[in-house]
């Protein structure tokens, strides 16, 4: 009986010595290093005015109920570091700028797209991350940072799902939490900065409230886990958009059966003259932009409930009131259609060669405008690019994200939706349906047109925004328009230099690898940091300290097809082989494609 206890005793100390090096792992996420530039350079896309309406501009976001206040005054686990200190959050990879102080438009000295906003009636300040912080690039050369504006950022930002490895925000930003919570040192410290003179009269209402979002970020972080929804890791600039807001608003805010195991991450795809498409997300499947943007802002926290407090689905006026700022996403929408693409910087990251460039506007001509130089067609107001769609049979790339949008099917009927109000309401289908709707196996991109119709409709209402003003905000009077494709788009290539790494789930390093056959490119690839290659047009891909390692036979993450090779066409291959001086030549243009230098090409 002794030696039992005894042995008792040692599988219970290896066991809390094992959830001791767990819980310091899951604390302490394993993160690049941050040198900061020497200077960041900024392009002209546009003004400094511009540029910081579109970084601080709030949405309405609310990163389940965290204050901004809480963000900016959170230590880390294991010290009493800032949490939100600018250094700290550059190793997630969001943008800081060396040195960088508190403004009116950033009080807390945040990265970018780190913005605030109160909800009517309400005196608290919400922590709002804003599209600003996925939809900016920087890039390092030669100890110089270029920022891209509407570029691709390359941070770890969605998951909260625990791992040894660690390095995503979500799953450090949830162990400071809990660590602030449960330390009552840590709690004491915390409370002092956020209440400063309130503190008697506000300790015990600021725990409360605190523990309220800290059960919000663990809930989903167990259901996360344990469900095992997200399997393919996100990693550096990239996230399963699509499945993580259909599993937000149909699982989360509806019922468990509607979770989808979400295995397709995308990258964020560049913004310069978006707004000038036919249609916009990766699978060309959303067509308004207020409706496109009303859904990211769901994705990213926008709060919205469809149940009054007795579980029942609300009805008539009563639906769906959110935290959506549809005023404040007009006018980052309308500053961005004044975005211009980046141009090619010589003074930082070298001397066009135009005499080659010139032979590869040539080969563009040939082997790349047929796909990506789309028609324009004036529609009211605007000049419209009419994108070509490419099966993904046709274009062989990874087909797990169109698929998934596609077939994914998921029951709304708990809502209570009339169909006779559903046709009345400003969603058009593409192609229009032959039979009724089916609320019980509705797609995801159907479910959210409808539901964003709501929302937008309450939240237009709520914001006075008059029937005249309605197709200006909802933009150029478009409807929320759906369609389904199994295919993916091919966009202008101006400024695509610039957006590495490529393919929709960014698994193509840079544009040289992308212009050559699957077996010359990368298997695998390191991701996370900024240092950029301007001869082969992406990020650099040695393994560097606690990079993280992007692996293409993971579902999801496949390099396969957009394929020059030799062979038959088809299944991938939608070109000839490229010689590789063919190759060089093309990159040589594609730095100066639309931009000032292209005209001094000879």
């Amino acid at each position: 009986m002794r030696l039992f206890f005894r042995l008792l005793v040692v599988v219970l100390l290896l066991l809390a010595a094992g959830l001791t090096v767990v819980l310091y792992y899951v604390a302490n996420p394993e993160l690049p290093f941050y040198t900061p530039p020497q200077q960041v350079h900024y392009l002209n896309q546009w003004t400094e005015e511009e540029r910081q309406t579109y970084y601080f501009t709030p949405q309405g976001t609310q990163v389940k109920g965290l204050r901004y206040a809480w963000f900016e005054s959170l230590e880390l686990p294991f010290s009493q570091q800032r949490f939100a200190s600018p250094e700290y959050l550059a190793r997630f990879g969001f943008l800081v700028d060396p040195g960088q102080k508190s403004t009116p438009n950033n009080p807390g000295n945040l990265p970018v797209g780190f913005a605030r906003h109160r909800n009517p009636g309400s005196p608290e300040q919400y922590l709002d991350i804003t599209c600003a912080a996925c939809h900016t690039g920087e890039l390092r050369f030669n100890g110089q940072s270029v920022r891209i504006d509407g570029g691709s950022a390359q941070h770890v930002l969605p998951s909260s799902v625990p791992t040894l490895r660690g390095g995503s925000f979500g799953q450090a930003l949830v162990a400071s939490l809990t660590s602030t919570y449960y330390n009552p040192w840590k709690f004491e410290r915390f409370a002092r900065r956020v209440l400063g003179e309130n503190y008697d009269a506000g300790h015990e209402q600021l725990r409360k409230d605190f523990k309220d979002s800290l059960n919000t970020f663990l809930k989903v972080a167990w259901n996360d886990t344990h469900r095992g929804l997200y399997p393919t890791e996100e990693g550096p600039g990239r996230t399963d958009a699509f499945g993580r807001i259909a599993n937000a608003t149909f699982g989360d805010a509806i019922s468990p059966a509607n979770y989808r195991v979400a295995n397709a991450p995308v990258d964020y795809p560049q913004l310069w003259d978006m707004w000038t498409f036919d249609w916009v997300q990766w699978n060309g499947s959303a067509q308004q932009p207020m409706a496109r943007n009303i859904g990211e802002a769901l994705g990213v926290g926008a709060t919205l409930n469809f149940f009054d407090v007795d579980g029942q689905p609300l009805q008539g006026d009563e639906r769906y009131a959110s935290s959506v700022r549809v005023r404040d996403l007009h006018a980052i929408e309308e500053t961005l259609q004044r975005l211009k693409p980046p141009a090619w910087p010589e003074a930082l990251l070298g001397v066009v060669d135009k005499p080659l460039a010139a032979k590869g506007r040539a080969l563009f001509a040939e082997n790349c405008a047929g796909c990506h130089v789309p028609r324009k067609i004036q529609e009211g107001e605007r000049w419209v690019q009419h994108l070509p769609m490419l099966p993904v049979d046709v274009i062989g790339t990874d087909p797990g994200a169109a698929n998934n949008i596609a077939n994914h099917r998921f029951d709304v009927t708990a809502l209570q939706w009339n169909l006779a109000e559903l046709e009345q309401m400003d969603v058009k289908l593409h192609p229009t349906p032959k039979e009724p709707l089916d609320l019980s196996q509705l797609s995801v991109a159907k479910g959210l047109a409808y539901i964003t119709a709501f929302v937008e409709r309450r939240a237009y209402r709520e914001a006075g925004v008059t029937p005249q003003e309605k197709p200006r905000l909802d933009g150029f009077g478009l409807p929320i328009g759906v369609r389904e494709k199994v295919a993916y788009k091919a966009r202008p290539l101006e400024g695509v230099w610039a957006t590495a790494p490529f393919l929709h789930n960014g698994s193509v390093p840079s544009l040289y690898q992308l212009l050559s056959p699957q077996d010359e490119r990368a298997t695998t690839f390191y991701k996370g940091t900024p240092e950029y290659d301007p001869r082969h047009l992406g990020y650099r891909t040695e393994a560097f300290t606690n990079g993280f390692l992007f692996d293409t036979r993971i579902t999801g993450n496949h390099n396969s097809g957009h394929e020059f090779r030799a062979g038959e066409r088809g299944r991938g291959v939608i070109g000839r082989l490229l010689l590789p001086e063919e190759r060089w030549a093309l990159l040589e243009y594609l730095k100066v494609l639309g931009g000032p230098l292209e005209a001094q090409l000879p």
